[in-house]
């Protein structure tokens, strides 16, 4: 399509282990530290992006979609917290 060639290697991080590492740190250890430093609750209410990443808290799927899909009553982060 449009001279453009698609190609893909399965399991890149296998095969760089120790840059994957590096990587992987880089992208998680600011959500970490904030985390650490500020505790759950006021760390997610201050980052939409950490926010987003939590689907259960509290006993309750907070992804509406998830919740759905499994035929379950959600909450919103919003309220539990």
């Amino acid at each position: 399509m449009d001279g453009v060639i698609h190609y893909c290697v399965t399991n890149m991080p296998g095969a760089v282990p120790r840059t994957s590492t590096y990587a992987l740190s880089n992208a998680t250890l600011p959500y970490a530290v904030k985390l650490a430093n500020k505790g759950f609750a006021q760390a997610v209410k201050e980052d939409p992006a950490l926010a987003s990443g939590v689907n259960v808290h509290q006993g309750y799927i907070t992804c509406p979609a998830v919740a759905e899909s499994f035929g379950l009553t959600g909450r919103t982060l919003h309220e539990l917290l």
